[in-house]
């Protein structure tokens, strides 16, 4: 079964080369593949802002729960790499693709727009399905150019500037609490039993659930 992972995380101000992620994933899909070579191949876009990323991944839910895994080491040893991680959403049961290969692509943005105002903030729901929506969209841009090369020519996006999600947006939802780290979501899939326990002192972890499952169902029901 296909599945579909989105994640945010703000880039590690001591990594050098923001390609040198590209690199690290590219080497990690290689290594599960070989240990799932009967999974569902990785296809995605990581998107590499001054400060963060946007990375979608679609595969089989071994593949991306050891990609989860292995962001949650990450941060337990403290590899240089990427910080905070937050699951934007994870997407079950897909009839088929949006992407036909992973890509990546630089993006030279500014880290917040001069016209963003904090006091008027939307919830995080509303923002999370506004990135959905834009994500999926850029998806759909990307299918008019099946042969484009792992490393997106600035052309292709150029094309679409609207889709692209304010630096300062994604900044803004790492630190909203609805949004659940890679150890958070974890917790809940390794020790499901936990749940309901949880739900009774972590607030409001059913309504946090919610944006994960809720927006899993109806993206799963709309999706290409």
């Amino acid at each position: 079964m296909l599945h579909r992972l989105v994640l945010l995380a703000k880039i590690s101000p001591d990594l050098a080369d923001k390609k040198d992620l590209a690199e690290y994933w590219e080497q990690l899909f290689v290594k599960l593949q070989h240990s799932y070579f009967q999974s569902e191949g990785i296809t995605g876009l990581l998107l590499l802002y001054p400060t963060c990323i946007v990375h979608i991944l679609e595969s089989s839910s071994d593949v991306l729960y050891n990609i989860l895994r292995d962001l949650r080491n990450m941060e337990q040893q403290q590899r240089v790499l990427i910080l905070d991680a937050k699951i934007l959403i994870m997407s079950h049961n897909l009839p088929s693709r949006l992407f036909q290969q992973w890509h990546y692509k630089v993006l030279n943005v500014p880290e917040r727009r001069l016209d963003y105002d904090t006091s008027q903030e939307e919830s995080a729901e509303t923002l999370t399905h506004e990135c959905l929506t834009a994500l999926l969209k850029i998806g759909k841009h990307l299918l008019k150019y099946p042969k484009s090369p792992k490393n997106l020519p600035d052309t292709i996006l150029e094309k679409v500037p609207d889709l692209i999600i304010p630096q300062d947006t994604i900044c803004y939802l790492l630190t909203c609490q609805e949004l659940l780290s890679p150890a958070q979501y974890l917790q809940f899939f390794d020790s499901p039993l936990n749940i309901q326990m949880d739900s009774e002192r972590t607030w409001p972890l059913s309504e946090r659930l919610n944006i994960h499952f809720g927006w899993a169902a109806m993206k799963g029901a709309s999706a290409i």
